[in-house]
């Protein structure tokens, strides 16, 4: 033999390798409304953004003067799971606050 153990008929043989896509990034609001506390908005963001308090009172702030404020910015899976729990300790709290998502 030649040395040519495999033949390719000609063909180059590639490897492909796989892309692995990065998910899709989305924004988390809270928006304001004329019912919920200050207290409360501060306490979401601690618990269910892990916000310290400087930076949710920040925030809190952003939502009480600009109408919304970003919570932060997560893939879609994440972002559902957070703005459901917003609007579910909301309710159980007997405000009305919202959480909304949209795309980075």
């Amino acid at each position: 033999m030649d040395g040519t153990d495999r033949q390719t008929g000609g063909e180059v043989l590639e490897r492909t390798k796989e892309k692995t896509k990065r998910p899709e990034l989305f924004k988390v609001l809270l928006l304001n409304d004329d019912y919920t506390t200050m207290d409360f908005v501060v306490e979401v963001l601690e618990s269910i953004f892990n916000k310290a308090p400087a930076e949710a009172y920040r925030i809190m702030m952003a939502v009480h003067t600009q109408g919304k404020g970003l919570c932060g910015v997560y893939p879609h899976e994440v972002a559902e799971t957070k703005v459901a729990t917003v609007i579910d300790l909301a309710r159980d709290s007997g405000f009305p606050l919202l959480a909304a998502m949209e795309p980075e």
